[in-house]
């Protein structure tokens, strides 16, 4: 397969939650393929800081969890900058409560952070990607997607549903030459882990329960989210890309 498939010179790529963690690596692994990179958080000061590392020339400051919004930054943004080719709905929040004890407003703020911005967002990039007849979309998924852990049914409840929520994008854009796929990470040394990588009995417990044997490096999720935003990706559509070191394959 020739190298040029994974070529991505000419294309913008929009990266929600982007400015840290795995959103922030996608994005420079993304950039080093040659896309246009944008991008995005509410936080203004943390998007300003990531641009300058990454040398990014665009940030879009918006809160993903607001419909309207999302709508008037993509709009704004494709009107006035240009095309959208990829976008990656990074964005995402956990929270660890046994599911008896479970915050009704934390299972809410999870809802609308993990799966209400894959919709928002989505939808007002797919509308201009319609038009033109072409465009990437990644949401990322989870090792939750396909299992549960004590502690976290509601995101992993969150996590099934960009699953599944994927399966529908393809299903509904596939036909105007869109593909729309999921990376689902396993467990990633980031931000949003740091007190479980902290924690040496959940290390172990994980380093023995992951045929790789140890926690993953976000660089490592970067090959997939290039292939999958990549020509090479051209009739991969709704589908669930697992990147965990073994672990849904194995009891």
């Amino acid at each position: 397969m020739s190298t040029e498939l994974f070529d991505l010179k000419g294309k913008r790529a929009l990266v929600t939650g982007s400015s840290q963690g795995i959103g922030f690596a996608l994005a420079r692994g993304l950039a080093g393929a040659g896309a246009e990179i944008v991008l995005n958080s509410r936080d203004q000061a943390k998007l300003e800081a990531a641009a300058e590392k990454l040398g990014a020339k665009h940030i879009l400051a918006f809160d993903a969890t607001d419909h309207q919004a999302v709508r008037a930054a993509i709009d704004t943004f494709e009107a006035q900058v240009g095309a959208i080719d990829i976008l990656v709905n990074n964005a995402g929040m956990q929270h660890r409560t046994p599911l008896e004890d479970f915050p009704a407003d934390a299972f809410e703020r999870l809802l609308k952070t993990n799966i209400s911005t894959v919709f928002h967002v989505g939808q007002a990039v797919a509308r201009h990607m319609i038009k033109r007849g072409a465009g990437k979309i990644i949401n990322i998924a989870s090792v939750q997607t396909a299992l549960a852990r004590p502690g976290i049914a509601p995101y992993a409840a969150t996590k099934g549903a960009v699953g599944n929520l994927t399966k529908g994008m393809a299903t509904d854009w596939a036909k105007y030459g869109l593909q729309c796929n999921a990376i689902a990470p396993g467990y990633f040394d980031t931000p949003l882990n740091a007190a479980l990588v902290a924690d040496p009995a959940f290390s172990t417990w994980l380093e023995k329960r992951t045929p790789a044997g140890r926690w993953g490096k976000v660089e490592e999720l970067v090959g997939a989210c290039i292939f999958l935003s990549s020509g090479a990706s051209s009739f991969v559509n709704g589908h669930v890309l697992y990147v965990d070191g073994g672990i849904t394959a194995s009891l």
